[in-house]
């Protein structure tokens, strides 16, 4: 690949992140958090902000690394999730990209929206 690829091929791939950052926070801010905005390329911390108590990764990545993107977004204040934008899928399809969180997190959510048996839920 010649440098002048090289260069076009990161500014390509960090635009599509920008986008996919930036089409996160304009579902979220559509659908319950009015104040999500993203956090903008390279800001330390969580990818989308105005959204409290959540920490939200924003990934538009061909290569999957689910457990460093987990840690990544643990590593934050509030319940960790990362959003992931296949490749393929434009921000026309959002409603239908993976959402990851750990199976601990996964359990609290479904409890909190009244799954499981109460007497069984650990508090």
């Amino acid at each position: 690949m010649s440098p002048s690829s090289k260069i076009r091929s990161i500014a390509s791939r960090k635009a599509r992140a920008a986008q996919t950052q930036n089409a996160v926070a304009e579902h979220f801010a559509a659908n319950g958090w009015p104040h999500a905005t993203s956090a903008g390329a390279g800001r330390k911390g969580v990818d989308v902000l105005g959204m409290p108590d959540l920490s939200c990764e924003v990934k538009a990545r061909r290569d999957l690394n689910v457990l460093a993107w987990l840690r990544q977004a643990a590593s934050q204040h509030g319940l960790p999730f990362v959003v992931w934008r296949p490749d393929g899928m434009g921000p026309a399809k959002i409603q239908s990209w993976p959402v990851m969180t750990t199976l601990e997190s996964f359990t609290e959510l479904l409890q909190a929206a009244g799954f499981g048996e109460p007497e069984k839920i650990r508090k």
